[in-house]
């Protein structure tokens, strides 16, 4: 496995320990639904979190949260509206992001962005 595949799955790994730390209710990790891959879902409560891990050994190019692009909120939405319909979910949704920060000489820093997007819903992908 490349190290970059090693570094997100660790960077997955840390988030789903973090939320359910919080007390969220992990779902399911790497949840698909066409082109569109929800890295955690969760329940906190009676919302349903669709949550986006972005991890980076380093900021050099920026934070990790700025990289969940446009393209990716619309593939969540897509795939929360399918993911609502196969498990019969019908309460309120959000869409969280979590940024971590694993430099290869440091402490890892794990960030939490609640409600981060709320991306279009509909239209085409």
């Amino acid at each position: 496995m490349a190290s970059h595949n090693d570094t997100g799955r660790k960077g997955e790994d840390l988030a789903a320990a973090y939320l359910a730390a919080k007390g969220l209710q992990l779902l399911h990790r790497n949840w698909r639904h066409a082109r569109a891959e929800v890295d955690i879902v969760a329940l906190d409560g009676r919302t349903l979190v669709l949550v986006e891990v972005k991890t980076r050994s380093s900021a050099r190019f920026g934070q990790p949260q700025e990289f969940v692009s446009s393209k990716k909120q619309r593939f969540l939405a897509e795939a929360a509206s399918c993911y609502m319909e196969q498990f019969g979910y019908n309460w309120q949704v959000r869409f969280d992001i979590i940024s971590v920060l694993m430099p290869k000489n440091g402490e890892c820093q794990v960030t939490h962005f609640e409600d981060a997007f709320f991306p279009e819903w509909g239209g085409g992908v």
